[in-house]
């Protein structure tokens, strides 16, 4: 069978995207091309007149900048975005897709005295301010050092980050409740948190806000206080060890996992590989019972209607609205453009608009309802489909999705990152060149749905995949030991 050579996303569209690299002359969708088209790029079906909405997806991504002609390349020379401004949103409910229960699956997790299950059993060091990251490394070094491949934990590791320190306000109270959140998470069969002693982050005001924690897997060190910090933090780790090696993996059903969605180096293909896969696994979680989470609000913009109609009830869209709202104002407080997006990177890659990236990235949601919101140091607690706030900072969003309590988090790219979390970050690339590329940085391929391979095939391989990863299977962040935080700022610097 010839593999396809370019696809209409649905009915009604006005344009057209490329699988494979086009050339002028060639007939494609019924069209002759009048230009070369790159894979991922779009092509028009029609004639276009200069003003009219240009549609992908079954939507507007935009509106045409001249008249352009059928078989023409459309992309940011001859388009732009239809968005301005905040918006006025109504509630119009529609129905969530009817998703059959699934057969039940099991994974194998660690039970946590709360009641929570985590899928590693990892020690971590916890700076709670940048000017001891050193020092947490070198406890988290020399640990490793003295105890080469410790059975019964799957590593010791530190997690620096710039902040703790010279913040205030809401900055200074999202550093302190995302370390928090860390410092409670499932995935974390001990912890120390390390001070300096001057910090604004400092012990006593850290632990007043801290909540309900395991006090035999939690400790906590200033530095300022001993002689040899690094003797001390290696000695409280050995001591956690003590405590966590002898957990062990307990089978639980699928529907105890918490999973985020996320994108980044998007293409024209992620909207129609990898990201509608994703949003399949999503509804299979669901539907199973268990809790997915879509983050990155500024690539919402465009799409969010489309969200907020699948809110489980008005309460819910009212949080979907404040969510979207209270994001453009951040962007207008700092004087920005509030749809100053895509990257130079998406560009490249066949994506010409905000609402052409909106409408692709929240493929990853797929069609179940929206059933809560989560804003600034929240921590899941509804079952289904959540939104949670934030920007579309790789980093940023991956490390909000794990202090929000995902256990992993599925990553789709068309460009390629190297980059993971402090939960296994599963990569899954768009193409099927990128994985070919970059096997020390993709885990799965989702490109070969573009060379007429099913979406059931795909979903099939990759639930196997989550379900290993969940068991203990290293994700390739993990192998390569790529495991960043990154802490969103929004404020001054004293």
């Amino acid at each position: 069978m010839d593999m396809r050579k370019s696809i209409i996303i649905a009915k009604g569209d006005s344009v057209a995207v490329a699988l494979v690299p086009l050339k002028k002359g060639e007939t494609a969708e019924g069209v002759t091309l009048v230009d070369n088209i790159e894979k991922g790029h779009k092509f028009a079906l029609k004639d276009i007149s200069a003003d009219e909405p240009v549609i992908k997806y079954g939507e507007v991504i935009g509106s045409a900048t001249r008249d352009i002609s059928a078989g023409s390349h459309v992309h940011t020379h001859n388009i732009c975005t239809c968005l301005s401004g905040k918006l006025e949103y109504s509630y119009n409910k529609t129905a969530p897709a009817e998703l059959a229960k699934p057969a039940p699956r099991t994974v194998n997790v660690y039970e946590r005295k709360n009641g929570e299950v985590g899928i590693r059993n990892e020690l971590w060091v916890i700076p709670a301010v940048g000017c001891v990251n050193s020092q947490a490394r070198a406890i988290a070094a020399e640990f490793n050092k003295r105890h080469p491949g410790a059975e019964g934990i799957d590593g010791c590791f530190a997690f620096a980050h710039p902040y703790g320190c010279s913040q205030t306000g809401e900055d200074h109270n999202r550093t302190k409740s995302l370390l928090q959140a860390m410092c409670r998470h499932p995935n974390c069969g001990g912890v120390l948190v390390l001070f300096l002693g001057c910090e604004n982050n400092r012990l006593d005001t850290f632990m007043a806000t801290l909540g309900e924690y395991d006090k035999s897997r939690t400790a906590f060190l200033t530095a300022q206080s001993v002689k040899d910090e690094i003797a001390a933090g290696v000695k409280i780790l050995e001591s956690l060890y003590e405590r966590a090696k002898d957990d062990k993996r307990v089978p639980r059903d699928i529907s105890c996992l918490k999973i985020g969605l996320k994108c980044g180096g998007s293409d024209g293909l992620s909207g129609i590989t990898a990201n509608p896969l994703v949003g399949r696994f999503s509804d299979y979680i669901v539907s199973a019972g268990g809790t997915t989470v879509l983050t990155e609000v500024p690539e919402m913009f465009g799409a969010e209607q489309l969200l907020m109609d699948r809110a489980k009830d008005g309460q819910t869209f009212g949080k979907i609205v404040q969510l979207v709202n209270d994001f453009k104002d951040y962007y207008e407080r700092n004087g920005q453009p509030v749809y100053e997006n895509p990257s130079p990177g998406n560009k490249a890659g066949g994506i010409s608009t905000l609402e052409d990236k909106s409408l692709g990235c929240t493929q990853k949601s797929g069609t179940s309802e929206v059933c809560d919101v989560l804003f600034d140091g929240d921590t899941l607690g509804t079952k289904g489909l959540n939104l949670l706030n934030g920007p579309g900072n790789d980093m940023v969003a991956v490390t909000n999705l794990g202090c929000a309590g995902c256990h992993m988090v599925l990553f789709t790219t068309g460009r390629g990152t190297p980059l993971g979390g402090f939960v296994p970050t599963i990569k899954l690339s768009t193409n099927t060149e990128l994985y070919k590329k970059k096997p020390n940085w993709i885990d799965f391929n989702a490109g070969t749905i573009a060379e007429d391979e099913s979406f059931e095939s795909r979903l099939a391989a990759l639930t196997e995949l989550v379900i290993s990863v969940a068991n203990g299977s290293r994700t390739v962040n993990e192998r390569y030991d790529s495991r960043d935080i990154a802490l969103f700022k929004t404020g001054v610097t004293l």
